[in-house]
């Protein structure tokens, strides 16, 4: 049981390899094709790169400011001494500073400012070459009106020698032709005003023509203005901004640009926009302190005049040049509460001034470091205007409506009231401080209260004085310190490493490209065999007949182009050892090993007429005549005789429906001898019956069996197509071998069903298969041409012309 086992494991495994064999040479036999088409994909892949515009990787290094990841520079060396540390805050993150850099908001003032959403290509080269601050004429129109444009404007230009333009512009759907005699110029349209200006280089070339260089032809350029938005999106994808690092604050700012210069300008105006945008968000608290400092200036400032104004006047009306010493010292106790006094008031007056000013803007930064002695408060109004900052930054690339904005300003109005609590609470302690302060004042008050009414007078005018003097010198130090605070913001970031190309472009890969030519080139063949073998409905040869049955296979006949020495379809003759003799030879010897002993009659059918029925008849009995047996060839397709063709024979001649239609004649006496061979005789179908079903039925044609098989060595029957009639299987009754014969490129592979059923329901007797007509020109025959397991390899095929053999070695 386990050797059975083995055995059949071995034939499954020698099938599976045969099949792997078949599966390449089906291709392998093609090779032109390959050969064919990968040269194809080759050439196609090289006029792509060249006509193709590579791409390069323009990249920069850049330290982008970062408190978290000690990127932050803002201490300026010496504002600790002046105790400035304070004013320069950050709060920048790297994640945030990433998105504003590829906001499509900065790469559109990006655009705009390059002009980079005008075009020029170069069309007298071949491929057509674009050109980035070389074009000798520059087209203008405002980024205003280009983002108005619905579609692209296309400008076809010819710049003559002499400096002369012809303008063809198309813009939706509509052409305008103008012609320049000399430019600048200008060309107003629908859509906007277009400029026309001559480069420096034109100019130059120009001059140097006149002297005497060669004479330059026209140029021929095209300009493309498309709406600036739609190309900062194009940039935007282009653009690729990234860290390098968890632990630095360090990015690589990279772009994929056709032109270098333009990358790295693209990059460097990013990178300076970047920072003019951002210093500007961080001088904003300092601009609005200045703001409110200078108005308070200008308060103060006039009362100060006034209450100086007041006292020149009394010291004038009263006479006074000097202060009475009992009146100093009086006032000299009093003099640490009225400077606790001018601290509280000018506190009060800060608070109350910051209560206002909070209580009529809405979003707007308070003023920081005003000289507020509160610490929490001075604190609460750093953080309220540090929230400000943040939503002007995301107002940039976002709406109002956005869930971060909307979060931010929940968060602000619930700062803005606790600022407004806070100074609710500054101010009322500082009225209580007030009252405690005012309480001690009358005490040292009651002290000088003898003093003259001038002198108390006088006091009182200059304490006034002094209020409004120390409020005001205080204002011009915030002044400076907040002046100082501007003149010491820096860029917030710093160029490491320049923008740089990439030596070798990111598109197109010449090497991806040649792959993916070779890869195409051996994939179209291979699919079209594939698609060619789907809509194959005939059998081409034994390898679609032994998939498609298990019906033994007697042999191939091949088609040759060999001439017949008689007319008609005889091609086995005696003493010739040619293709076909060889054939009928490999299909006789098979045949012979099928029969068993003393049995003669073999059965030859098809499943429709033109299948070479008669022919393979007709020569395998003169072949099997040549082995000296006798041999007689009966006609029993009566509808349609067919033999009588093959052999010359008169359609008048008797033959065996004569027999069956009167069994009492002489069967012999049909029975003539052919042309060809001593040993092959006929009996020919005779007169077409009108009722051929029934007399093959009958017994006679069991009797006319007996006696041929008596007086011959072999009985070949030549009957009707099995497809199309079933006179046929009536005859299956008295072969002992039937041989089906199918055609290459003829016989439908769904007529197999039909032999399939047969074979199985054993309807025929001893079935087998001859293909007839196999085309030894289709090379995929060329391997082995084989006779079944039976054969043996000959070389008859180069004496044909053909360099193929003819068996099959197992």
């Amino acid at each position: 049981m386990k050797e059975e086992l083995t055995n059949e494991k071995l034939r499954e495994a020698d099938d599976k390899e045969i099949d792997i064999q078949e599966l390449l040479f089906k291709y392998l036999i093609h090779w032109p094709w390959f050969v064919g088409a990968v040269i194809v994909c080759l050439i196609s892949a090289y006029i792509y790169l060249y006509v193709a515009t590579p791409v390069y990787n323009i990249s920069a290094t850049v330290l982008i400011k970062d408190d978290k990841k000690g990127g932050s520079s803002n201490n300026v060396a010496g504002l600790d001494e002046l105790g400035l540390s304070g004013l320069i805050t950050s709060s920048q993150s790297i994640d945030n500073e990433i998105e504003v850099l590829r906001s499509k908001t900065l790469v559109k003032e990006v655009v705009n400012y390059l002009n980079l959403y005008v075009t020029y290509q170069d069309d007298d080269q071949i491929p057509s070459k674009e050109l980035y601050k070389t074009s000798p004429v520059q087209v203008n129109m405002t980024p205003q009106e280009a983002e108005k444009l619905k579609t692209k404007v296309v400008i076809e230009m010819v710049l003559h020698p002499q400096g002369s333009l012809d303008v063809n512009v198309k813009m939706e759907d509509k052409e305008i032709q103008k012609h320049f005699e000399k430019l600048p110029a200008i060309l107003p349209t629908n859509q906007g005003t277009l400029s026309f200006f001559q480069t420096t280089d034109s100019i130059s070339s120009k001059k140097n023509e006149e002297v005497g260089s060669p004479v330059q032809d026209m140029r021929h350029i095209t300009a493309t203005i498309s709406q600036p938005m739609n190309v900062a999106r194009r940039y935007c994808e282009n653009l690729s901004i990234e860290p390098t690092s968890k632990t630095t604050s360090v990015v690589t700012v990279s772009l994929k640009n056709s032109s270098l210069q333009r990358g790295q300008d693209f990059i460097n105006q990013l990178l300076e926009m970047y920072n003019r945008n951002t210093n500007n968000d961080k001088n904003e608290i300092a601009q609005k302190t200045a703001e409110f400092i200078d108005e308070r200036i200008g308060i103060i400032s006039k009362e100060l005049g006034s209450t100086e104004a007041d006292l020149e006047t009394f010291k004038r009306d009263a006479g006074i040049t000097d202060l009475s010493s009992d009146a100093q010292i009086a006032l000299t106790g009093n003099a640490e509460y009225e400077k606790k006094q001018v601290e509280n008031r000018t506190q009060i007056s800060l608070v109350e001034d910051l209560k206002k000013y909070l209580g009529h803007n809405e979003y707007e930064i308070l003023p920081s470091n005003v000289g507020l002695k509160d610490i929490t408060l001075a604190a609460q109004i750093d953080r309220y205007n540090e929230m400000l900052i943040e939503r002007k930054r995301l107002l940039r690339t976002s709406t109002e409506n956005n869930p971060a904005i909307i979060n931010l300003d929940t968060s602000i109005r619930a700062t803005k009231a606790n600022v407004q609590a806070t100074l609710e609470g500054t101010l009322q302690g500082l009225f209580i401080t007030k009252a405690d302060l005012d309480r001690e004042a009358k005490r040292y008050m009651r002290r000088i209260s003898d003093a003259p009414g001038q002198e108390r007078q006088y006091v009182s005018i200059a304490r006034q004085q002094e209020i409004k003097a120390g409020l005001y010198l205080m204002l011009l130090q915030k002044r400076e310190e907040n002046a100082i605070m501007l003149a010491a913001t820096a860029n917030n970031a710093k160029i490491i490493d320049d923008a740089i190309a990439d030596v070798i472009p990111v598109s197109p890969k010449r090497s991806i490209i040649y792959l993916a030519a070779l890869c195409l080139g051996i994939a179209i063949p291979v699919v079209v065999i594939y698609m060619i073998d789907l809509t194959k409905f005939k059998i081409e040869g034994r390898a679609d007949v032994e998939k498609l049955t298990s019906v033994p296979i007697a042999g191939d006949i091949p088609l040759t182009d060999e001439k017949n020495t008689k007319e008609g379809s005889i091609a086995v003759f005696e003493n010739q050892n040619n293709l076909m003799s060889e054939t009928f030879r490999n299909i006789r010897t098979n045949i012979q090993f099928m029969l068993q002993n003393n049995k003669k009659v073999i059965l030859v059918t098809s499943t429709v007429s033109g299948e070479g029925k008669s022919f393979t008849s007709a020569n395998l009995a003169i072949s099997l005549s040549l082995l000296g047996k006798k041999v007689v060839i009966v006609g029993l397709d009566i509808r349609k005789p067919g033999l009588n063709k093959v052999f010359n024979l008169s359609s008048k001649e008797k033959g065996i429906t004569q027999y069956l239609a009167n069994p009492e004649m002489d069967l012999m006496s049909l029975v003539q001898l052919s042309d060809v061979n001593r040993n092959l005789y006929i009996l020919p179908g005779g007169t077409v019956p009108p009722n051929p079903t029934e007399l093959l039925a009958r017994d006679g044609l069991d009797k006319a069996i007996e006696i041929l098989k008596k007086n011959f060595d072999y009985v070949i029957l030549d009957t009707a197509p099995i497809g199309m009639v079933t006179d046929t299987l009536l005859i299956g009754r008295v072969a002992d071998l039937s041989a089906y014969v199918c055609r290459a490129d003829y016989t439908h592979k769904a007529e197999y069903t039909l032999i399939n059923e047969l074979f199985h329901e054993q309807k025929l007797p001893n079935l087998c298969t001859i293909i007839n007509g196999v085309d030894l020109k289709k090379r995929k025959y060329g391997y082995y041409y084989g006779y079944g397991k039976y054969g043996k390899h000959y070389g008859y095929g180069k004496r044909y012309g053909y360099g193929y053999g003819y068996g099959q070695e197992k």
